[in-house]
């Protein structure tokens, strides 16, 4: 699996260490063993979890800004505990509903010794942070609208959102609030993944 994701990761700009190489293959590993009994992602062999999960989520790293993020709704800590280990000097809070997301969250950070990262079981409405975060991330909003109805008291004063999306990005551009904008969509490049990836990236007003 570690040749494997050698050459994927080959095909894109970033550099990982060992150590962190190391890390993404511990991670999958992880998610395979306790997906069977907590059912944490519907895609069951590691080798694709490599290409649908680890690359899917690293592929943004390069465009994130800040110190401090937060990854709402991160599931099985997707994309949170792959930038984190990709960026061991930043902070990522992983917050999801789901007890169980959380105890499998609990234990990533203890076995792959991530510092950074911060489980949070709470809904998003409920969760006030001081200080807002740099950037609020989210690839599992149905669309931006809701990222944005449901986050807006997230981001600091000068804050992104970081949404991950597919192909159809520009009809949700279109019918976005007033009180954000558009700073940049990013066309994504996930190695030997067969779909359409997009990063928009979005300034409160």
């Amino acid at each position: 699996m570690l040749d494997k994701l050698k050459a994927l990761v080959a095909q894109t700009s970033l550099t990982l260490s060992e150590q962190q190489l190391q890390q993404c293959i511990a991670y999958v590993q992880l998610l395979d063993k306790w997906n069977s009994a907590y059912n944490l992602t519907s895609v069951r062999n590691p080798e694709e979890m490599l290409i649908k999960h680890v690359m899917d989520s690293l592929v943004v790293a390069p465009f994130l800004t800040g110190q401090r993020f937060i990854d709402v709704g991160t599931g099985p800590g997707l994309p949170g505990v792959l930038l984190a280990i990709y960026y061991p000097d930043k902070h990522f809070t992983l917050l999801d509903s789901l007890g169980k997301r959380i105890r499998f969250l609990n234990q990533v950070k203890l076995q792959l010794k991530l510092a950074n990262i911060q489980p949070l079981q709470s809904r998003v409405e409920d969760h006030k942070p001081e200080p807002g975060y740099d950037g609020v991330i989210s690839r599992a909003f149905a669309s931006i609208n809701d990222m944005l109805s449901w986050c807006q008291h997230l981001p600091a004063t000068n804050g992104c959102f970081f949404a991950m999306k597919g192909a159809a990005v520009q009809e949700e551009i279109a019918a976005l609030p007033d009180f954000v904008k558009v700073t940049s969509v990013q066309p994504l490049v996930v190695p030997q993944l067969q779909a359409q990836r997009h990063l928009v990236i979005l300034n409160p007003c």
